[in-house]
C-alpha cells in the first residue's frame, strides 16, 4: 500500500510538474499549451505509459536510489514568451520548483504531524518527499533537452547560449531512450554525491 500510495503521488507529481511549465509560459504570452488542452490536472492528457507509469513503478518496486519518470511534454512556442532572455529559462524552471514545493509540502506534514499519519503514510509521505527532490534536481541536469539546459542557456553570454543551443538539436536526434541511457549513465556515475544531496535536502525539510 505504501509503495503504491507513493507511485500515485509521483505520477500526480510529474502531471503538476508539465502544468506548472504549461501554466507559466501562459502567463508570459505563450497560449499553445492552452490550446492544446494541457493547463489540466485531468491525467489523461499528459501521461506517457513509459514514463508516467512503467519507469516510476519499476524503479519503486526494485527500491532505487532513485525515483524519477516523465510526462509527455507540453508544447509551447518560445518565441511568444514575451521575454525572450529569460522566458524559456523561467518556463523550464517552473517543473521542478514545483516539485520542490510539492516535497517542501509533504515533508513538513511529516515533520509537524507525522506522529498522528501512521506507519503507512509517513512512509509513503517520505517516498513523496524523495522523489520530488529526485525530479527537481535531476530536471536541472543541463543535459538539453531537461529543464537544466533551459536555465543554463539564459545564463551563458549569447555566443556561447546559440552555441549550447544546438546540443538540444543532438539531443532530439537520440530519441527518448537515448536520453534515459544518457541520464541514467549520469545517475550511475555521480549517485553517490546527487543522493547525498538528496538525503541532505529531505533531512532539512523532514527534520530527521
Amino acid at each position: 500500500m505504501t509503495i503504491l500510495i507513493a507511485v500515485i503521488i509521483l505520477i500526480f507529481s510529474i502531471i503538476l510538474h508539465e502544468v506548472a511549465h504549461g501554466y507559466v509560459a501562459d502567463l508570459l504570452g505563450d497560449p499553445t499549451a492552452r490550446y492544446s488542452g494541457r493547463l489540466t490536472l485531468n491525467p489523461l492528457p499528459h501521461i506517457d505509459p513509459m514514463g508516467s507509469v512503467i519507469i516510476p513503478g519499476l524503479l519503486a518496486l526494485t527500491h532505487s536510489p532513485f525515483l524519477f519518470g516523465w510526462a509527455k511534454p507540453v508544447p509551447y512556442n518560445p518565441y511568444n514568451l514575451k521575454n525572450q532572455k529569460w522566458g524559456e529559462a523561467m518556463v523550464g524552471f517552473a517543473g521542478p520548483f514545483t516539485n520542490f514545493i510539492i516535497a517542501l509540502g509533504f515533508g513538513l506534514v511529516i515533520r509537524f504531524s507525522g506522529a498522528t499519519l501512521g506507519d503507512t503514510l509517513t512512509s509513503a509521505f517520505a517516498l513523496a518527499v524523495f522523489s520530488n527532490l529526485s525530479l527537481a534536481i535531476l530536471n536541472l541536469i543541463p543535459i538539453p533537452p531537461l529543464d537544466g539546459s533551459k536555465v543554463l542557456k539564459a545564463l551563458l553570454p549569447y555566443q556561447l547560449s546559440q552555441s549550447y543551443g544546438r546540443l538540444e538539436g543532438i539531443s532530439y536526434a537520440l530519441g527518448p531512450f537515448g536520453l534515459v541511457a544518457v541520464l541514467l549513465l549520469f545517475i550511475y556515475v555521480f549517485s553517490a554525491p546527487v543522493s547525498q544531496f538528496v538525503y541532505y535536502l529531505f533531512s532539512l525539510i523532514v527534520g530527521v
